[in-house]
């Protein structure tokens, strides 16, 4: 059995509500859990996307969106939100296929997710006020008053790892805020994003707003982040293509949010309850075979803790069964592509090879797709490569504290500053902990908490901005003042 009978999107750029194949060349998409290919989509040229975003400045400026009424937005995101759920085994589905998730996280992950996105951003549109007030310096009466206005078009880049959530944190929002949206998926994982724009267009949201290009980075992402009628990007992925992005920003001072890598640290202190800890910090790697931007990939444990800790973690990882997407027996799945996995290989490899020891034996992985199981390497010195550099594959590194503050001082020697775990009874030092961590989030006692509610993002080269919460929305309006003169 696998995924690749289910009835799946015409797999074509979504422009102004009709389906696209045009294109300069193609990319193969396949199933990761077989290697095996089961379509191919058109890469869009500056063409298509030059489409693309004149469909989205037409609808942005058509009185069929721009009139339309807060509570006619709030609507509209509700009846995708109730869409998707509909759709819900389709949808998880297609989410499994493309990324390798086992089902039974895609049904309980992505698609309630992707609805609790929808629906808490629904209810924004009636309460993006401005503000009345006084002129604080002149001698004549006026009337002053604050706008806030959508931006405009976004283009929304998002990766592979959970692509239908994430194409939500930037559409949701920017959709509540009244703009229009391009979104380009990662060409490995184009399913749920096509399948978002039928809905949306079926739903009623005026042919343009949502728009989906397929393609890749060299050509259709760098045609879509320098196209003069994009006035804000969304983008997740890593450092470098976020870097490369933000430069080209630069020439038409484009708005930018950027969530990138992350090399994100976990803290187990010596008062913490092990039996909670160690199954949490385990997952805090694992979870999705390690390809979680936040994930907890560098774990430092009191000494006096230290053996015990090994040894449970080495049992959670035992019983990760690792399996295809459609076994309801699969705890974790493939790696995205072989390419995803000789980098994680190459990282262990290099490790080992430099004297770092492995805790135990590795679970064994399925013949074929691109499995990697879960692997633990100990006494990881700080400067080491795998200390250092993001895997985004199943790998912890491990290493050995004996003061809280010397476990600090090594999360914060990092780069990255995206996220971090820490484990303790003692309030003292979870709020001291808190407040000295370099990272945007800090999760205490819990793990990989996300949540359309609080704001998420990263510090250093974690990224700039924040996308969640009300905070999301500085990036997809603009602030315009008003003064009128009363005498």
């Amino acid at each position: 059995m696998s995924w690749e009978q289910i009835e799946r999107p015409v797999l074509g750029h979504r422009i102004g509500g009709h389906v696209v194949m045009r294109g300069e060349g193609a990319l193969a998409v396949e199933d990761p859990c077989s290697a095996r290919p089961y379509g191919e989509i058109p890469i869009a040229s500056a063409a298509e996307v030059d489409a693309a975003v004149a469909a989205a400045k037409a609808a942005f400026r058509a009185p069929a969106w721009r009139q339309l009424a807060p509570l006619a937005r709030e609507r509209l995101l509700h009846k995708l939100a109730d869409a998707i759920e509909a759709d819900a085994p389709h949808m998880a589905a297609l989410e499994a296929l493309d990324t390798g998730r086992p089902i039974a996280l895609t049904e309980t992950v992505d698609i309630p997710g992707a609805c609790a996105w929808l629906r808490t951003y629904a209810g924004w549109p009636t309460k993006l006020h401005g503000r009345a007030g006084s002129l604080a310096a002149a001698t004549i009466p006026h009337h002053a008053y604050v706008r806030r206005e959508p931006v405009g078009v976004v283009a929304a880049i998002t990766p592979w790892n959970f692509p239908l959530i994430l194409s939500l944190f930037k559409t949701a929002p920017a959709l509540a805020a009244g703009c229009t949206v391009v979104l380009k998926p990662a060409p490995e994982t184009p399913l749920t994003a096509l399948r978002l724009a039928e809905l949306a267009l079926q739903v009623g949201f005026p042919p343009g707003v949502l728009n989906v290009v397929l393609g890749d980075g060299a050509s259709t992402g760098a045609a879509l982040v320098t196209h003069p009628d994009v006035a804000k990007i969304a983008f997740t992925g890593s450092t470098a293509t976020g870097q490369a992005i933000l430069g080209a920003s630069v020439p038409e001072l484009k708005r930018v949010t950027l969530e990138l890598g992350g090399k994100s640290p976990s803290i187990i202190c010596a008062d913490a309850d092990l039996a909670r800890a160690i199954p949490e910090a385990a997952m805090a790697c694992f979870f999705n075979s390690g390809q979680v931007c936040y994930a907890g990939t560098r774990l430092y444990v009191h000494r006096s803790q230290y053996e015990a800790v090994l040894q449970g973690l080495a049992e959670v990882a035992g019983t990760l069964k690792l399996g295809p997407s459609w076994s309801r027996d699969s705890a974790l799945g493939p790696l995205i592509s072989a390419r995803q996995r000789d980098k994680v290989d190459g990282l262990v490899s290099r490790a080992r090879a430099s004297g770092i020891a492995e805790v135990g034996p590795r679970g064994a992985a399925p013949e074929h797709g691109h499995y990697y199981a879960p692997t633990i390497l100990r006494d990881v010195p700080p400067e080491a490569e795998i200390a250092r550099e993001e895997v985004f594959g199943p790998v912890l590194a491990v290493t050995a504290f004996d003061d809280v503050d010397e476990a600090i001082a090594m999360a914060n020697d990092s780069v990255y500053g995206l996220a971090a775990h820490v484990w303790t009874r003692d309030l003292r030092i979870a709020h001291h902990a808190s407040a000295r961590l370099e990272a945007g989030t800090v999760f205490v006692n819990c793990m990989l908490l996300a949540d359309p509610s609080f704001p998420f993002g990263g510090m250093k080269k974690s990224g700039i901005g924040r996308e969640n919460g009300a905070e999301v929305f500085d990036a997809y309006l603009e602030t315009k003042s008003v003064v009128i003169a009363l005498n």
